[in-house]
């Protein structure tokens, strides 16, 4: 087995999208549990993570790296559910109030979702109100919020405002990401942490629910 789920993070790590799928079914069929399959996908991510950080891989390479791992999931989940994998911890992701871009927060998703993390997804252009109902309903310990465009930045500012009058602010963490922010935003804003990548947006998740 220990062989089998060596081949399937391989076949991540080098980005060898139409062996995954096959690797997966196979591997189920054979009796491998969906957990260790994931595990190995995990492993591959984290070796993509490496590589891109050492800049032989780009934003091209992680995309990529993202969309296997959704079409893993789409194999593992409903074996996943079976077995009643405890989930990390829930995050409210979304691209800001003014913002329409979401390649980088769509990465993120993807690549906390196959770290174990119950995503809540509310896409693009999303309102403060929003994110404190998503917040509330699912009782999310954690919060993302995507942001391109600096003339949105201010909307980071509401949502940290709406989440402060609805007496939710002490019971989540919040990040940012986005190609305008930084940790002088991050400060300024009020939040708790600024990630540059999904490989970063994960590790900061990951410590915030440990």
């Amino acid at each position: 087995m220990e062989e089998y789920l060596e081949k399937v993070k391989e076949a991540v790590a080098n980005l060898e999208l139409d062996e995954v799928t096959p690797l997966l079914k196979e591997g189920l069929e054979a009796g491998i549990g969906a957990v260790d399959l994931l595990g190995a996908m995990s492993q591959g991510m984290v070796k993509v993570g490496e590589l891109f950080e050492k800049e032989e891989y780009f934003l091209a390479d992680l995309v990529l790296a993202g969309e296997m791992m959704k079409e893993g999931l789409k194999v593992l989940e409903p074996h996943l559910t079976e077995t009643g994998v405890e989930k990390k911890g829930t995050v409210v992701l979304c691209t800001v109030k003014g913002d329409i871009h979401d390649i980088g927060k769509n990465l993120v998703g993807t690549m906390l979702t196959s770290s174990g993390f119950k995503v809540v997804d509310l896409g693009v252009d999303v309102s403060e109100d929003k994110v404190v109902e998503a917040v509330r309903s699912h009782s999310a310990g954690a919060v993302g919020l995507s942001v391109l465009l600096t003339t949105m930045v201010n909307s980071i500012g509401d949502v940290v405002s709406a989440l402060k009058s609805a007496g939710l602010r002490d019971q989540v963490k919040i990040a940012i990401g986005g190609a305008c922010t930084t940790q002088e935003l991050a400060d300024r804003m009020g939040v708790d942490a600024v990630g540059k990548d999904a490989v970063e947006a994960v590790r900061i998740f990951s410590s915030w629910f440990n």
